[in-house]
């Protein structure tokens, strides 16, 4: 049995708007289907962060080679440190039929347009700018110049909006993870993914 390649979803949207938040809660469903492909970064761990299942964790010289060696579908230095995606996992994942979910900044998701346009492009956006500053500062990590650092790059990421395929506000964290869900499975009963079994059905009888 033929199976047809595998989605790339990308869910990419403001620093701050909640698209780690977003991912987690989609994975923790039993009825989702994707792979997560974890980013690498050369940032120091998180509290509670684990290596191999929220980032791989790499220093500057390690991430610099990969690049060099074309071995990340997109990257970006971000606040001072690199944050990217391994492409063999990717490839592989997507031709063993399976959907691949990226969760990555802005600047990546332009990136991986221009090397896998075909992928399904996600845009999460804040229900307003001034929520988007009250959830950065409820970081309670920035500093003042951070934070302004960080609306400063918010403006110019909402402005990228034009990237996507679909926009999805994140209002409520369970509602944006419907439905992104439901675009997904959208996504998968397009005409031009579908089409080619039947032709290939209508030239067997």
């Amino acid at each position: 049995m033929h199976h047809e390649k595998g989605l790339l979803i990308v869910l990419s949207g403001p620093s701050g708007v909640g698209k780690g938040t977003v991912r987690k809660e989609i994975f923790s469903q039993d009825d989702t289907k994707f792979e997560y492909s974890i980013s690498m970064t050369t940032r120091k761990p998180r509290e509670g962060e684990v290596h191999g299942m929220d980032y791989f964790f790499h220093s500057r010289e390690e991430f610099e080679q990969l690049i060099e060696e074309e071995k990340l579908l997109e990257y970006a230095e971000y606040v001072g440190n690199y944050y990217g995606t391994p492409v063999d996992y990717v490839r592989q994942t997507m031709d063993e039929g399976k959907d691949v979910f990226l969760e990555i900044e802005v600047e990546g998701a332009r990136q991986v347009r221009e090397k896998f346009p075909e992928a399904l492009f996600i845009f999460l956006a804040p229900p307003s700018l001034s929520e988007l500053e009250n959830r950065i500062i409820g970081r309670g990590t920035e500093t003042k110049e951070l934070i302004e650092n960080r609306m400063k790059e918010a403006r110019k990421e909402l402005i990228m909006m034009d990237l996507y395929d679909y926009v999805v506000e994140n209002d409520h964290v369970e509602s944006a993870v419907q439905k992104i869900k439901s675009i997904v499975v959208a996504e998968h009963c397009k005409r031009e993914r579908i089409q080619g079994r039947y032709k290939k059905m209508l030239e067997a009888e």
